[in-house]
């Protein structure tokens, strides 16, 4: 008996998305047989290869051939099919290029000549702009992610109109209050699309013979997919029973009650899904009753019924395993490079590990936020020691030492352990991973996370403008989100801002200050990529459950019978939002490549907006502002560089003579030289030795101080803000 556990189409391409290497990790602890797949990835190399593109052209071509001209192909689907045999011929070598199978066809690919090229290219970016002269590999995945955008084009217009190159079906997933559109569209013939995936699964089912069917339905885009995989699993081994978690279920299926949506799952479950498949395992096996299942839906009687044993008790986040890879076609996985963003270029290019920091939110108060919520409410942080023994375990079993930490917001205190952990077992891993710009982020626990491998940070920066960051409760301001961005990047780390319009009482002037807030942080270079959101109502924020606090009107406050996340509502300000959206998209982009940053905010828009009230040079003043290095007693001090070479030298001038200590410190770029006094270099070489964090003990600043005073030396505090301090900061010697 064993649990086979899937991931339905679509969700990334470049990776495996995590949930099922999660619950496999788990299972192990418990000695329970598993198997996984990604079904998005599998069926996309069905599709995107000579066999099925083949298919894909045959199933197309009575279009091409009939005369009925109220059903005929647009003139970029006719391009296409034209020059199916250029797709048919080059479509093997792309895909392997875009799995790191044959770099050089980049070369090629880039010469524009090799690749046919349909719609999606008149809006191509200028390369040389995006990538430079060099950015050859970079260049190659762009125009090839192109190719394929293409091909998904031509599917979603004469194959399959649910198609999308990573979602799939997603408006019939998305905000699906009713189940009824979703239900008729599954009660149609399969699509071209469904017919690989049922094909795959079938061929998985037969081979596997599980008795329980996992499904991890992460996002809308693969609610349908899930559906249809179940629906053929009902139909076809009916002893099998089949469960649905994941986080659509735990945000969107909170109040579920229609009946149908059980001719397809027997069970779906919320939150963490550990304990809760650990109990349905059980209960199908036999070893315990219906109402042992924790946090779970079934049909009892024609009824929907929610079952949560709370004996039962969620396992700690130290307790759940290790997340475990194997059984994934790790190498078939593309890399693709949609648009020149350099944040969004981590998120589609390259294989990450996933792992988490941290479980929930530590901050947990942001009004948008479904702060209410189990994923987000219950703060857990993992041990750093932990951490790396997980990270080494993944590198161990993947080959792959690129890590994602996908937490909602990673907290500082476990970051700067955790980089510390990383250096200490001279880990060689690259990460990144979300945050809060709080001040805890120095320049010195900046540098600290960079020396680790951290190589980007993103967090949300949303309105910029301190009235709405307070009602969102965001604890931020937008001065102190530019000065912990000008750590980051003075440290090497690229910074991320995620942005929000259209929060509830958000005017057309804060919006376009907000505008010239990011302007201005662009144009002062302390940020290097960010993405604006349209502000969505979720029933499990603080706005969705208080929205007469914030000046909202629900549509409704009557739940659905399916899907409850997104709430349709109006606003008292009557702000068209919506006409934002283009301006501020468009002006993000020229910013991001250092272009038209002291064009007027009024050429972005094509109505007219007010001038902006933020000063010109706001950011550039919050910049100015000095931050006071830590010299709490209690502040860590860490040396990450190497032990220098230490000489002594006797200077004399007018009959006088006395030593000093010249200590030299090599680099990896360089040699650098501080000359001190002979008793403070004895006593400075002793200490880097000491506070090394190649040690287990940690010295604090209080005791750095009083083992300068017991050298017999004097004035601690002038020696220790001094300039040769001072410059062995960027050495490494750092203050957390």
């Amino acid at each position: 008996m064993s649990v086979y556990l899937i991931t339905p189409p679509f969700t990334q391409l470049n990776t495996p998305y995590p949930a099922t290497a999660y619950l496999k990790g788990f299972l192990n602890t418990k000695s329970i047989p598993s198997f996984q797949s990604d079904l998005g990835i599998e069926v996309t190399l069905a599709l995107f290869c000579t066999k099925g593109l083949q298919q894909l052209f045959a199933t197309a071509e009575p279009k091409f051939i009939e005369t009925d001209s109220s059903d005929k192909p647009s003139e970029n689907a006719s391009r296409i099919y034209a020059l199916r045999e250029d797709y048919i011929h080059t479509i093997d070598e792309v895909v392997a290029f875009l799995q790191g199978k044959n770099p050089t066809l980049s070369h090629l690919i880039c010469k524009r000549n090799y690749l046919p090229e349909a719609s999606r290219f008149a809006q191509l970016d200028d390369l040389n702009w995006a990538f430079g002269s060099m950015g050859t590999q970079d260049k190659a995945k762009h125009i090839a992610t192109i190719y394929l955008e293409d091909v998904s084009d031509f599917i979603a217009e004469c194959i399959d109109p649910h198609f999308g190159f990573s979602r799939y079906a997603e408006r019939l997933g998305r905000s699906a209050n009713s189940f009824d559109e979703l239900y008729e569209a599954l009660q149609q013939p399969y699509t071209f699309t469904d017919e690989l995936l049922i094909e795959i699964l079938a061929a998985k089912i037969t081979d596997l013979k599980p008795k329980l069917v996992a499904l991890s339905v992460p996002f809308p885009g693969n609610l349908y997919t899930s559906l249809r995989c179940a629906q053929w699993i009902k139909a076809n081994a009916p002893a099998v029973k089949i469960a649905m978690g994941g986080g659509f279920a735990n945000t969107e299926l909170r109040s579920v009650s229609d009946a149908r949506v059980f001719e397809f799952y027997d069970f779906i479950t919320l939150d963490d899904g550990e304990a809760p498949i650990e109990n349905l395992w059980k209960y199908i096996d036999g070893q315990g009753s219906l109402d042992y299942l924790k946090r779970t839906f079934t049909l009892v009687d024609g009824a929907v019924l929610y079952i949560n044993n709370k004996a039962t008790p969620d396992y700690k986040q130290g307790q759940v395993g290790t997340p475990d890879y194997s059984d994934f076609l790790l190498d078939g996985y593309i890399s693709a490079i949609e648009i020149a963003n350099p944040m969004h270029s981590l998120w589609s290019d390259g294989r990450w590990n996933k792992l988490t920091m941290a479980h929930g939110c530590y901050w947990g108060k942001c009004t948008f936020c479904d702060v209410s919520l189990d994923y987000i409410q219950r703060y857990e942080p993992i041990n750093a020691q932990i951490l790396c023994d997980r990270i080494e375990a993944i590198i161990a079993q993947t080959g792959e030492n690129g890590f994602h930490f996908v937490d909602e917001a990673a907290p500082p205190a476990l970051m700067r352990a955790l980089a510390l952990e990383i250096l200490k077992r001279k880990l060689t891993v690259s990460w990144w991973t979300n945050i809060r710009f709080e001040k805890s982020f120095t320049l010195d626990l900046c540098l600290l996370l960079k020396a680790s491998g951290c190589i980007a940070v993103s967090g949300g920066l949303e309105v910029a403008s301190d009235r709405l960051l307070e009602l969102i409760e965001k604890g931020v301001t937008v001065a102190q989100v530019a000065r912990v961005n000008r750590n980051f990047t003075e440290a090497g780390i690229m910074v991320h801002a995620y942005l929000m319009y259209g929060f509830p009482t958000q005017t057309v002037q804060e919006t376009v200050d907000s505008l010239e807030m990011v302007r201005q942080l662009f144009k002062a270079g302390v940020l290097q990529s960010a993405f604006w959101h349209q502000f969505a109502l979720t029933t499990h924020s603080p706005v969705g459950m208080n929205p007469s606090k914030y000046g909202v009107t629900l549509a409704t406050d009557k739940p659905g019978t399916f899907a409850n996340n997104d709430v349709v509502y109006t606003e008292a300000t009557g702000v068209d939002h919506d006409a934002f959206s283009f301006g501020l998209k468009k002006s993000l982009l020229n910013y991001m490549h250092n272009l038209c940053l002291d064009d007027s905010l009024q050429n972005w828009f094509e109505f007219k907006i007010p001038k902006t009230k933020i000063a010109p040079d706001f950011i550039v003043n919050a910049l100015l502002e000095e931050e006071l290095l830590s010299n709490k007693p209690n502040t860590k001090i860490v040396w990450l560089g190497k032990s220098p070479s230490v000489e002594i030298v006797t200077k004399s001038k007018k009959g006088n003579q006395w030593q000093i200590a010249s200590l030299t410190f090599q680099t990896k770029k360089e040699s650098v030289n501080i000359k001190v006094s002979k008793e403070e270099g004895e006593w400075l070489a002793d200490l880097l030795e000491k506070v090394s964090n190649s040690h287990t003990k940690t010295y604090t600043l209080q005791e750095v101080m009083e083992s300068y005073e017991a050298a017999g030396l004097e004035d601690f505090e002038l020696f220790w803000d001094n300039k040769p301090i001072n410059t062995m900061n960027k050495l490494g010697l750092l203050r957390l």
